[in-house]
C-alpha cells in the first residue's frame, strides 16, 4: 500500500532534483536502480527528518541508505561502491514515487535538456527587487560591496549542484541586472564576479564524512578549472589604466583580497595564489613606473602574518615574499626565502616557475641562468617532480648563453633520479655520446630497453661508444644458458657485425666471432642460433 507523503516538494525542488540526479548518476546505475525500484527492494523507507530519507535496499545484502535530496553530495551508502550507486538510484526513484511525481523523468535524467535548469531560474527565480536597486550603486561601490552584492544576486541557486552549470546561471543572474559600466570598472567588476564564484566552489560551508567524496569533487573541480581558465582570459585583456587612473583604488582592493585569499589557503587549494601573481604581472606591473608599490607590499604581507597568527599558509607568504624581492631585483633575499618555503612539507615546485617566465621575457639571459641554478639546487630534494618546463627554460638560456652549458648539467646531474628521463634525452640532443653511453652503463640498462631507432643516432655518430654496450649485453644473454637468451644474443652481434663493417673493422669482427664461437663451442643451442642466424656455417 503506497503511503501518503507527508512531505511535498514543489515544482522548482523537483526540476532541481533531476537536474542534480543527471549530474550525479550515470545512466547505467540509473537503469539498474529503476530495476531494483521495480523490484520492490526499497525497504524500510522513511523521511522522518526532511530532507533527509532513509532506507534499505536489498541486494547481495541489505544496504542502508541516506539521501538528502536538496544535495545530494551529502548522501551514503554503505555498499562497496565508492560515489552513487544503484542503491542510491532505487531509494531517489522510491521517493518520486512517494512524491506522485514522474519515476520514468528521473530515470532519464541524463537525457534532460542542460538548459532546463537555467531557464527555469530565469521563470521562477527573478532577482529580488532589493537587489535591482542596489545594482544602481555598483559603479560607486567598494569591491568587497560587489560580493555582498553577488551573494544576494545568486541566492536563487543556492540549492543548486555547484558545477559548470551553476557558475554559468550564477554569472548569467550578475550581469543581467548590472548597470552599463566604464570599460576599467567593467573589467574589475567581471573579475571580481568570477573571483566570487571561484570562493563559492572553493569554500563549501560544510563538509561530512559521508559525502561522494573524488566523485563529487569531479564536477566542483571541473566548474574550478573551466572559472580559473576564464579568469586567466579576463586577466589577458590588458586593463589600461591611464585611461582610468581613478580605478587605482579598486585594484588596490582587489590586491589586499587576493593577498588575503592567498595567504589562507590550504595546501590542495591554490587557487587565488595563481590569481594573486597574474593581477600583478597582467595588471600592476605594466602599469607602475617604480617601485613603490613592491615596497609597500613586502609591510602588506609582514602585517597581514602577524594578524593571521594559525590561519596563516607559511609556505604561501615565504613565496609571496620571494616574489616582491625577486622583482625588486633583491634575489639573494629572494633565494633564501625560497630556500625556507622548499624545505616545508607543503613545498610545490610549480610555484618557482613563475619566477622563470619573466626573465625569458626579459631576455635577462645572466640573471636567468642563476636563477634555473638556485631552483635547481631546491628542487634537488624532491623525488617526484616533473622537470619539463624546468627543462627547456634551461635550452632557452643555453641558446643565448652557450657557455653556460657546464652548469645545466651539473643541475640536472644533482637532480637526478627525477631528471633521468630528462637527462638522457639531453645528452643525445647535446651529442654528448660517451656519455649518454656511460650513464646506461652505470644504470646497469642494455640494449633490450630502447628502441633500434632510440640508438641510430649513436650508431651513425659514434658506433664506438655502442661496442662495450652491445659486447656486454650479448655475454649476459650467453650466460643465461636459455634458448630465448640465444636467439637475443645472436640478434644483438648482428648488430655488432654492422658496426664493426661502419667502422671498417671487419678483421677485428671476424677475430671476435672466431673467439667467441669457440669459446662457446659446448653451447650446441648456441651454435644453432649462431648458424640460423648466419654468422658460421
Amino acid at each position: 500500500m503506497k503511503l501518503t507523503p507527508t512531505y511535498a516538494i514543489d515544482d522548482a525542488q523537483w526540476i532541481a532534483l533531476i537536474q542534480s540526479v543527471s549530474y550525479h548518476f550515470d545512466d547505467l546505475t540509473l537503469k539498474r536502480g529503476f530495476q531494483y525500484y521495480k523490484q520492490g527492494r526499497v525497504l524500510q523507507f522513511s523521511m522522518t527528518n526532511p530532507p533527509i530519507m532513509e532506507a534499505v535496499v536489498e541486494g547481495r545484502e541489505e544496504y542502508r541508505v541516506e539521501i538528502n535530496h536538496d544535495s545530494l553530495s551529502l548522501s551514503h551508502c554503505n555498499c562497496p561502491v565508492q560515489g552513487p550507486c544503484k542503491h542510491m538510484a532505487a531509494v531517489l526513484l522510491n521517493f518520486a514515487d512517494w512524491q506522485n511525481r514522474s519515476v520514468p523523468a528521473l530515470v532519464n535524467a541524463k537525457a534532460a535538456p542542460v538548459s532546463t535548469e537555467s531557464s527555469t531560474l530565469r521563470n521562477t527565480h527573478s532577482p529580488q527587487t532589493a537587489v535591482q536597486k542596489a545594482a544602481s550603486r555598483i559603479p560607486t561601490m567598494k569591491v568587497m560591496d560587489w560580493h555582498e552584492w553577488f551573494e544576494s544576486c545568486i541566492a536563487p541557486l543556492a540549492q543548486q549542484v555547484r558545477n559548470p552549470q551553476y557558475v554559468e546561471a550564477a554569472l548569467a543572474l550578475i550581469f543581467r541586472i548590472k548597470p552599463p559600466l566604464t570599460p576599467i570598472t567593467e573589467q574589475l567588476f567581471r573579475l571580481h564576479a568570477q573571483l566570487f564564484l571561484l570562493e563559492v566552489l572553493t569554500k563549501p560551508a560544510r563538509l561530512q564524512s559521508h559525502s561522494f567524496g573524488n566523485f563529487v569533487g569531479y564536477y566542483t573541480h571541473l566548474a574550478v578549472s573551466e572559472l580559473q581558465s576564464d579568469i586567466e582570459h579576463t586577466f589577458a585583456n590588458s586593463l589600461q589604466l591611464d585611461v582610468e587612473p581613478d580605478q587605482w583604488h579598486r585594484v588596490k582592493d582587489t590586491l589586499a583580497y587576493l593577498r588575503h585569499e592567498m595567504l589562507t589557503e590550504t595546501r590542495d587549494r591554490s587557487h587565488f595564489s595563481a590569481c594573486y601573481y597574474s593581477l600583478w604581472s597582467q595588471w600592476i606591473i605594466p602599469n607602475i613606473q617604480d617601485n613603490i608599490l613592491f615596497s609597500e607590499e613586502l609591510d602588506q604581507l609582514q602585517q597581514l602574518e602577524e594578524k593571521l597568527g594559525s590561519s596563516l599558509s607559511r609556505y604561501s607568504l615565504l613565496l609571496a615574499q620571494g616574489w616582491v624581492h625577486f622583482q625588486l631585483f633583491e634575489d639573494e633575499a629572494a633565494w633564501a626565502l625560497l630556500k625556507s618555503a622548499a624545505e616545508r612539507p607543503d613545498f610545490q615546485p610549480e610555484g618557482l616557475m613563475r619566477f622563470l617566465a619573466p626573465l625569458t621575457e626579459a631576455k635577462a639571459w645572466p640573471r636567468l641562468v642563476a636563477w634555473l641554478v638556485q631552483i635547481g639546487s631546491l628542487l634537488s630534494h624532491r623525488r617526484i617532480y616533473k622537470l619539463d618546463e624546468y627543462s627547456q627554460y634551461w635550452d632557452k638560456a643555453i641558446e643565448e648563453l652557450p657557455d653556460a652549458e657546464p652548469l645545466m648539467w651539473n643541475a640536472l646531474v644533482e637532480l637526478l633520479p627525477s631528471s633521468r628521463d630528462i637527462y638522457d634525452e639531453k645528452l643525445l640532443t647535446y651529442s654528448k655520446w660517451q656519455e649518454w653511453m656511460d650513464y646506461q652503463l652505470s644504470a646497469g640498462r642494455e640494449p633490450a630497453n630502447f628502441r633500434v631507432t632510440k640508438l641510430q643516432p649513436l650508431e651513425k655518430h659514434a658506433p664506438e661508444t655502442l661496442l662495450p654496450f652491445y659486447h656486454q649485453a650479448v655475454e649476459r644473454y650467453v650466460s643465461e644458458k636459455n634458448r630465448g637468451s640465444y636467439k637475443a644474443a645472436v640478434k644483438l652481434l648482428k648488430r655488432l657485425q654492422k658496426l664493426y663493417k661502419k667502422m671498417k673493422q671487419e678483421e677485428r669482427w671476424e677475430t671476435f666471432l672466431r673467439a667467441f664461437t669457440i669459446r662457446h663451442s659446448r653451447l650446441r643451442a648456441l651454435q644453432e642460433e649462431l648458424r640460423k642466424g648466419k654468422l658460421i656455417s
